[in-house]
């Protein structure tokens, strides 16, 4: 807190906002967490970008054009789009990054979502003949950048409001790669710079005097805490010290409204809380034993006792509210009730081999929260009325999701997706067998496959969402990953802060908030 105090000091407004964790990187080729995200919103600016409503506008492009066919869109850069260390934006700042992710044997995290781009999956998967120098990504000339895409895309734009879309100054790759601790290493392009890195504590950002829309930026500060111990981020709201929270523990939350009134604030989120089952692993394999661990989780008392009823029963992949789409595929037992559930869960169980003194031992793995725990305990308890055993492993966000990322090995672990855009394909895509950067229970189904290749190459945009709704019921049918709960957002909101909306993308770009003193 003293470098706040000390902002405070200076005269300047400062914003202090808490964060869903500590960020693995700040580097949008490797990016992949929503507590990433938050931070390069306010450090960088894509083409375009969600407004505070969440809705698409323009960022660092000022116009867009598509061509009839719907396979090239051209935009056309600011001209007084500007880097932190007041060089332009050119489009091929965007050229250098795009390819980054399809390179042969390149980690980035959100590879696959860049397919639709012309050529990108060959390259990605060193197809014979392919080369980087055909990717559909061209720059004729400093303000111009041509995306060429394999087919008619219906969310790309959407797609391009993604932190894996920001551009890169090219001259200080190297060095943020090398030095990617000292803030002066980052050259950014949003509305405010990184000024201080303070691991466990804070990340500062000062506004970016060379942003193209700098008079119109009314925080001066904007100051990051991580803070996975909602507890104690609720304590440091109402003690004045944070004016945002990114999330609220849900044992609190009546207890938070009927103190703190409208600064306590909920809505619907493109997102869901699943549990990912190892179906690679034996017993999980078995589409027995992942039914009965489905079976056996009760949602509506996880959403309202747990959660407060802050968070929804989730039968389905999909969430609600998704675009391109009509009735999403749900689990064919949520009309049964809990006994039945739990009699159907115990024959699976026997007929598989558990039961009768032979219990199913399962690791579950989870990243500390209180909601996370409080969660992964209540769903141990219900699974213990079948004979399962469950051994709890609860690691910090960073290490939770790299463990899984890098292939680490579990039985069940929790996961959340928070849809990158509004398309049913931004879910379903996450059980295609080829995608190993997020298939991480590593399912393996080839109808489903043909399906989705099957949904990607068709250009009616309702018999597309027929196909995706047929992917969609067969991995609500197979279950590799359980659906528990779909999202919503939640936040604690200071009377003094002003701009702020809710949104379906849980979008909070600083730059279009304000503090009154």
């Amino acid at each position: 807190m003293a470098a706040s105090r000390a902002v405070v000091a200076q005269g300047r407004i400062a914003f202090h906002r808490g964060n869903d964790g500590e960020p693995e990187t700040l580097d949008p080729h490797k990016t992949s967490t929503v507590a990433e995200a938050h931070l390069l919103r306010d450090l960088r600016e894509g083409l375009v970008i969600h407004d505070m409503k969440g809705e698409v506008v323009p960022g660092a492009a000022e116009s867009w054009t598509m061509s009839p066919d719907g396979r090239l869109r051209r935009f056309t850069l600011r001209a007084n789009a500007k880097w932190s260390n007041g060089e332009p934006v050119r489009a091929t700042d965007f050229r250098l990054f795009l390819p980054a992710h399809p390179q042969p044997g390149n980690r980035g995290e959100i590879r696959d979502l860049l397919y639709p781009i012309r050529h990108a999956e060959a390259i990605h998967k060193a197809a014979t003949g392919s080369s980087l120098d055909d990717l559909g990504v061209t720059a004729p000339d400093e303000r111009t950048l041509e995306i060429a895409l394999e087919l008619p895309t219906p969310y790309l734009l959407e797609l391009l409001t993604h932190q894996s879309a920001l551009p890169v100054h090219p001259a200080s790759v190297a060095r943020a790669a090398q030095q990617p601790d000292r803030p002066e290493s980052w050259i950014t392009n949003g509305a405010y710079m990184l000024k201080e890195l303070a691991p466990n504590s804070h990340i500062r950002l000062d506004r970016n005097p060379h942003f193209h829309d700098a008079a119109n930026v009314k925080i001066d500060t904007v100051i990051f805490y991580p803070a996975s111990d909602l507890a104690a981020a609720a304590r440091r709201f109402q003690a004045g010290e944070l004016h945002l929270t990114t999330d609220i523990p849900a044992d609190q939350f009546r207890q938070l409204r009927q103190k703190l009134g409208d600064q306590v604030r909920t809505g619907p989120y493109l997102a869901t809380y699943f549990l990912i089952i190892n179906s690679a692993k034996p017993p999980f394999d078995d589409v027995r034993v992942r039914r009965a661990l489905s079976l056996q989780i009760d949602r509506e008392f996880i959403a309202e006792r747990i959660w407060g009823g802050t968070m929804l029963p989730a039968y389905g992949v999909v969430p609600p509210h998704i675009g391109n789409y009509g009735a999403r595929a749900e689990l064919d037992f949520r009309h049964n009730s809990i006994l039945e559930r739990e009699d159907e869960a115990k024959r699976l169980l026997a007929s598989a081999g558990f039961g009768n003194g032979v219990p199913l031992d399962i690791e579950f793995r989870f990243n500390t929260t209180d909601n996370n725990r409080h969660t992964a305990r209540a769903i141990g308890e219900q699974w213990r009325a079948i004979g399962v055993e469950t051994r709890f492993v609860e690691t910090d966000y960073r290490t939770h999701f790299a463990y899984l990322r890098e292939g680490g090995d579990f039985d069940v672990a929790r996961y959340g997706w928070i849809g990158d855009y509004s398309d049913p394909q931004n879910f379903l895509f996450l059980f295609q067998s080829d995608n190993a950067e997020f298939n991480i229970g590593k399912y393996n189904n080839p109808q489903f496959d043909d399906l989705m290749r099957l949904a990607a190459d068709e250009l009616d945009i309702a018999r597309r969402a027929a196909i995706l709704r047929e992917a969609d019921s067969i991995v609500t049918t197979d279950m590799p990953w359980i659906p528990v709960l779909h999202y919503s957002t939640k936040n604690l909101v200071s009377p003094r802060l002003a701009g702020f909306e809710q949104n379906l993308r849980g979008a909070i770009p600083s730059r279009f908030l304000s503090l009154t003193r």
